[in-house]
């Protein structure tokens, strides 16, 4: 990894996280919540989550999984035009002054000013997240994707849940189709750690303490976007 002060080539590859590094806070529960509240007989299927839930924090701990179990119990089985009716309701209310850490649309406009390659890399889901990513001007999205029959959900992950190893996958295919360009990355978890050392510069942002001493120990850099 490239030290922080260190001058890279330009143009280069600027990669964010979503969830706590781009926003202030997670984007999928806000998205189910919303939904469920247009469709509330919907609430009658969530006692199915338990299970799931349980599976998570005893079992396998499978985020993925419960992910796509809680899309399905809230949406699945619903029409794409439904669904992509909310998903733009949900995103052009996401002004971004109030869902959008200010420190980090600077950073992003930084980038962009001097010509480096915008891209979006999330765990969140395909529902929305290129709509964000339009939103907000970058050039490609990388993201969970869901499974569709036809034109209804069906909810099951079509792509592994793109988090931790994912990712790091994910990172590695984004290098090379930008050509083996430099890559400035910035992402928010402990699980984040697994990508951002591979990049040429990274940044941990608003991370918790088991992130930031995480980052310590690789040499990545630790910002906080939290009070700007």
């Amino acid at each position: 990894m490239t030290s922080p002060n260190a001058p890279l080539e330009s143009p280069c590859v600027a990669l964010f996280d979503l969830d706590g590094t781009l926003t202030w806070r997670d984007t999928l529960l806000p998205f189910l919540r919303g939904y469920l509240i247009r469709h509330p007989r919907r609430l009658l299927r969530l006692w199915r989550l338990a299970p799931a839930i349980i599976g998570y924090a005893v079992l396998n701990r499978d985020r993925g999984e419960l992910k796509s179990r809680a899309i399905r119990l809230v949406m699945g089985g619903d029409t794409r035009q439904s669904i992509e009716k909310w998903a733009e309701s949900f995103v052009r209310a996401m002004r971004p002054r109030h869902r959008f850490r200010p420190a980090a649309l600077a950073a992003l406009e930084a980038h962009r000013s001097a010509g480096d390659h915008l891209v979006l890399l999330s765990a969140s889901p395909d529902l929305y997240v290129p709509r964000i990513g339009r939103l907000l001007g970058f050039e490609r999205t990388v993201c969970t994707e869901l499974k569709w029959q036809g034109e209804r959900l069906d909810g099951r992950l079509k792509t592994l849940n793109r988090r931790g190893e994912e990712k790091l996958r994910c990172f590695a295919w984004l290098r090379a189709q930008y050509h083996e360009l430099p890559v400035v990355a910035y992402g928010n978890s402990a699980s984040d750690l697994m990508h951002l050392r591979e990049a040429d510069r990274a940044t941990l942002v608003n991370g918790n303490a088991a992130a930031r001493r995480g980052a310590a120990e690789v040499g990545i850099a630790v910002t906080d976007w939290s009070r700007h």
